[in-house]
């Protein structure tokens, strides 16, 4: 009887170990719980420099300019949606928005006026009419700039003046007329304005700081018979 009972002790003993010897290996091969982390938030973005605005009253014109030749060199149709500034370079894309009702249009900066004081933009007739003007002939605007051609003057900066003596639709030809005045003056170059979804070449001499100036070269450079414009920009 005392064998069996030893045999007995000798079973349960030996079950233990085997069970401790379980339980540490699984304590073992199970990996510490480690809290996870929360996710980072996103790096902040810094905002973009203002946009040149310019706030102050719009008018329109239309019938008595409709055909005729813009300082752009293009010729104004009032149903497309352009205008003219001197607040802005020409060729400047800029998004024009009536004070009034919030209504708002892009239009593209082709010519210069108006010349009445207080006055910022004078819209074509299409454009004056999708920001519901027509009727009361002006209204209080905010000018943004959206885009301007490379090298030109900044918002804001003094106004300069150019004598321009031609502008073509081929570069080739505008280049020829460089090449020749060239020959007497040393700022003749030919300056590129994409404009109404169309392209030209300027031949222009400057920039002059004031008009008297300008007026100066328009009249000696009369001597060649040339079509002579002051641009002011």
């Amino acid at each position: 009887m005392s064998g069996i009972r030893n045999y007995g002790l000798i079973r349960w003993i030996a079950s233990t170990i085997a069970m401790s010897a379980l339980f540490a290996a699984c304590s073992v091969s199970r990996p510490a719980q480690v809290p996870t982390p929360p996710p980072a938030l996103p790096a902040l973005v810094p905002q973009p420099t203002p946009t040149p605005q310019v706030i102050g009253m719009a008018s329109w014109y239309g019938p008595g300019f409709h055909g005729h030749k813009t300082s752009a060199g293009s010729v104004y149709d009032q149903e497309e949606l352009t205008a003219a500034s001197i607040a802005f370079p020409l060729g400047s894309r800029v998004m024009v928005t009536n004070l009034d009702n919030g209504r708002s249009v892009e239009v593209t900066i082709t010519d210069r006026g108006p010349f009445l004081k207080g006055r910022k933009i004078d819209l074509s007739h299409k454009a004056a009419r999708m920001i519901g003007m027509l009727d009361h002939g002006t209204a209080r605007v905010r000018i943004s700039l959206i885009g301007k051609p490379a090298g030109s003057r900044e918002v804001g900066a003094p106004l300069r003046y150019f004598v321009q003596v031609g502008s073509f639709s081929e570069q080739r030809n505008a280049e020829q007329l460089r090449s020749k005045l060239a020959a007497y003056y040393a700022d003749v170059h030919v300056d590129r304005l994409d404009a109404d979804h169309r392209r030209y070449y300027r031949v222009r001499m400057g920039a002059f700081a004031t008009r008297s100036a300008a007026a100066a070269r328009a009249s000696d450079s009369a001597r060649f018979g040339l079509p002579i414009v002051i641009v002011t920009e």
